[in-house]
């Protein structure tokens, strides 16, 4: 929480960083392009030889064939199922207006 004047309230205290006065950038030293923590970064990496890759032991089979497929009847079983979901979602139905007429006759009479 910020005051209106700019100036900070004892909770804030909690968060200021060590050292500073009131913990404006005041007090705060210029950030330097030099790293004073002693830490160069990284190592620098070497790249691989250019022709290097890892050794080949074994050679994958070629994929097989696939056996030829027959549309003709793929079409039939496909219109045979379909045929055979129709047929019970009718009979679902049947059973649902049933229930439906049932529950609202009790409610009637």
């Amino acid at each position: 929480m910020t005051t209106p004047s700019g100036g900070s309230t004892p909770d804030d205290d909690y968060w200021r960083r060590p050292g500073t006065g009131d913990g404006g950038m005041a007090d705060q030293p210029p950030p330097s392009t030099t790293p004073t923590s002693g830490y160069a970064g990284p190592p620098p990496s070497v790249p691989p030889p250019a022709g290097w890759r890892p050794p080949v032991h074994l050679e994958p089979a070629p994929p097989r064939q696939l056996p030829p497929q027959d549309m003709a009847v793929l079409d039939a079983a496909e219109q045979r199922s379909q045929r055979v979901t129709y047929g019970f979602g009718a009979a679902a139905a049947v059973v649902l207006a049933a229930l439906v007429c049932l529950l609202c006759s009790r409610l009637i009479f």
